[in-house]
């Protein structure tokens, strides 16, 4: 049932393949801790105790509560799903509860060092400096997130409205606008990506030197040394330029159920993190101009 079940996750759910391989590698850890503990269990058979000792001794190894929370996460949909299945009659996840955690404030890149690497740093004017810059402007415009720019398709980008199309988690489409500045970038990348090599049929925006398609590793590098260059943020990857979006928005005033919307969030809560970096800001403002601070 275990192949079954990822293929259900592959082919109907629809999941990302970085999801679906968290899903693969926290059953595979259930399956060798019920081999060495409970030999030829299989996890259908396993209940509420089974499940619970297991996350015992993750917690005793050391392992970290927001880890063992996703694992938690990826038996309870396994089981929801054996239970839609009729595979088992009892769902053992039931009393399971996630650990607490310690919720961090996402880093994000100040505005001034922002505008600083876009504005004032020198791209190269041959392909990897053109597609260099558009890269980081579309993150900061839009705060799409990796595997969104990744799969980005010229057919999805629309030069007269300033919008780009992506679809997100569980196949969310949304149209996110994008600064007139971008238009020229874009062109541009366009022009010299083409001039270069011969035209691909797979359609997509961002491509490698030989013209096949970016990938992950290779745009979190790009990223990653962009902003060690021109920032002090501690973290450096593309999801910090998609913090660094959120928060820019909030602290000019946006209104927050439209940068849940522009983010993709399926609920609110996941965008009020954001606002903890608003109110730090506005604390600040208060300390410094109130009389009585």
């Amino acid at each position: 049932m275990v192949e079954t079940f990822f293929k259900y996750l592959q082919y109907e759910k629809r999941v990302s393949k970085h999801t679906l391989t968290a899903y693969q590698n926290d059953l595979d850890q259930f399956q060798t801790y019920l081999n060495e503990v409970f030999p030829d269990f299989k996890p259908e058979g396993a209940d509420y105790g089974i499940v619970r000792s297991w996350i015992i001794q993750l917690a005793d190894s050391g392992i970290k509560p927001t880890s063992i929370n996703r694992k938690i996460a990826s038996l309870k949909t396994f089981y929801k799903f054996l239970m839609r299945q009729e595979v088992t009659k009892k769902n053992p996840m039931t009393k399971i509860r996630v650990m607490k955690t310690q919720r961090r404030l996402p880093s994000f890149v100040k505005e001034a060092e922002m505008v600083n690497l876009l504005d004032n740093v020198v791209f190269e004017d041959n392909l990897s400096g053109w597609r260099d810059k558009l890269i980081l402007e579309l993150f900061y415009s839009t705060g799409i997130r990796l595997s969104e720019l990744i799969m980005l398709k010229e057919t999805q980008v629309d030069m007269h409205n300033h919008t780009i199309k992506v679809l997100g988690k569980r196949n969310k489409e949304r149209v996110i606008p994008f600064p007139k500045s971008i238009v020229s970038i874009y062109k541009n990348y366009l022009q010299i990506r083409n001039r270069e090599m011969d035209t691909k049929n797979h359609g997509y925006v961002f491509v490698t030197d030989k013209g096949e398609p970016c990938y992950p590793m290779m745009v979190y590098r790009i990223v990653k040394n962009y902003l060690a260059e021109s920032t002090n943020v501690e973290k450096k990857s593309p999801h910090v330029l998609r913090h660094t979006y959120a928060t820019h928005l909030l602290n000019k005033g946006a209104e927050i159920n439209a940068v849940k919307d522009l983010l993709g969030h399926s609920s609110l809560a996941a965008t009020q993190v954001y606002t903890h970096n608003s109110m730090e800001k506005i604390k600040k403002a208060y300390d410094q101009a109130h009389p009585k601070a």
